[in-house]
């Protein structure tokens, strides 16, 4: 798993999506999501169908800003989280792919080149190609997570889409490499590997998300997914089909909930529950006449509470999130794509569900932007078919398309329900015995 980060993806086109069952969990600062999907071959020729088995989610512990603070305690919440989607399942998970938002992702676009050993491209050339543009992203200072090819050219030609069996002297590959420090990145596959359960694969959180809920118009023409998370927002630029850019911004859901505490003198409980149900982006004509009750810090709810209008409130939750959105908008501004950069936006992500958030950030990015959800698995339970689990949902497709090695990945290794005693068991004789 850990690897020398110098190989993501094999050097052709995506496979097909193999019938099995796949595992995501998503572990993020404010919850640990678990989803178990399988996908069954299409009959008369039609594509397959990815239907969602079970679901799981627990609050998460231990993790702040996207990364692990305290292994005990996130360990705690893996594995709730995947035991309460087994249950369901009835079936036992020994590996599953995992999305991250931690080591402050950063992107980089290469180009590398190769002559063409005999005249005509072959599988061999594209491969040398694709690893002279790798080489010059890897410094050994990061970790590569995921190495997308954007395009070749075949003797200047550019914009070629697969070059195998055209005639030329020299190949040219254009590669999107998104590296990440590698200490949080590891810190979180060892708290999970020591859920007992393997890493088949990773992904960048909000790159999952747009595969789960961007239409195919979308990320042709160019959108940028917003994935709002409890500690982390994460970014993702999508054009010409692929992700072309990510970059991440350590303000997320958890902060506007501890300025509403103390803004308001009240427990991060109660803030985060008068965030979730009375907190507004935009002012509305009542909200002066509006009271919403605020019980003080240290007391019950039956006891006395402070009266406010709810305009108090959007007064505390606007600055955080036009802090937000004007950071995004920099960010953008300044990356290498921001030509490339479309004019729709799609919000996803707990945080992403404020009343007036779609209004707020459009204002403030000065594009078109709309609230994403899962949109290509089929069964999806109530729960997990709000952006929330845009991220889990997402990390299912990226995990049947093919996952880190850029072909169709092996279905995860599932087995009948044997409960968290007997994986321990399997443990005891894969280590002990």
């Amino acid at each position: 798993m850990k690897g020398n980060g110098k190989t993501s993806r094999r050097d052709k086109p995506r496979a097909p999506a193999r019938p099995g069952t796949y595992v995501a969990l998503d572990v993020g600062s404010s919850k640990v999501a678990c989803i178990i999907a399988r996908v069954e071959p299409g009959k008369n020729g039609e594509r397959a169908q990815t239907k969602m088995v079970s679901v799981g989610h627990q609050l998460s512990r231990g993790m702040r800003s996207g990364a692990v603070v305290d292994m005990d305690r996130a360990g705690e919440s893996i594995r709730a989280a995947v035991e309460a989607a087994e249950t369901i399942a009835d079936t036992t998970v020994n590996s599953v792919f995992i999305s991250f938002s931690c080591g402050e992702p950063k992107s980089i676009t290469t180009r590398g080149e190769t002559p063409i050993a005999h005249g005509e491209v072959s599988v061999s050339d594209i491969k040398r190609a694709l690893h002279a543009a790798r080489q010059k992203a890897d410094t050994g200072e990061r970790e590569i997570v995921h190495s997308i090819p954007l395009g070749y050219a075949v003797d200047g030609t550019p914009k070629i889409i697969d070059p195998r069996g055209m005639f030329g002297s020299v190949l040219g590959a254009s590669v999107h490499v998104l590296t990440a420090a590698p200490g949080p990145l590891q810190n979180l596959e060892l708290c999970v590997e020591n859920c007992h359960l393997r890493i088949a694969g990773r992904a960048f959180s909000a790159y999952t998300a747009g595969l789960s809920c961007l239409v195919s118009d979308e990320m042709n023409l160019g959108a940028t997914v917003i994935d709002m998370g409890g500690g982390v927002t994460s970014i993702a630029v999508f054009a010409e089909g692929a992700l072309v850019h990510a970059d991440t911004i350590a303000i997320g859901g958890d902060h506007i909930t501890r300025d509403v505490a103390h803004g308001l003198s009240t427990s991060m409980r109660h803030a985060e529950r008068l965030k979730t149900i009375h907190g507004s982006a935009i002012p509305g004509p009542a909200d002066e006449r509006e009271l919403i009750s605020v019980p003080l810090m240290g007391e019950d709810e039956s006891d006395e509470s402070n009266q406010i209008p709810r305009a108090q409130l959007t007064r505390i939750v606007q600055p955080r999130l036009e802090e937000t959105f004007e950071m995004i908008r920099e960010r953008l501004a300044q990356s290498a794509v921001a030509d490339r950069i479309g004019r729709r936006v799609v919000l996803t992500g707990g945080a992403s569900q404020m009343t007036g958030l779609r209004e707020f950030a459009g204002r403030v990015l000065e594009r078109q932007v709309r609230l994403g959800r899962p949109l290509k698995m089929q069964g999806l339970a109530e729960i997990a078919s709000g952006p929330a689990f845009a991220a889990c949902a997402g990390l299912v497709h990226f995990a049947q398309a093919g996952g880190h090695e850029g072909d169709a990945a092996q279905p995860v290794m599932t087995s009948p329900k044997s409960s968290a005693f007997g994986r321990f068991g399997a443990w005891v004789k894969e280590n002990l015995l």
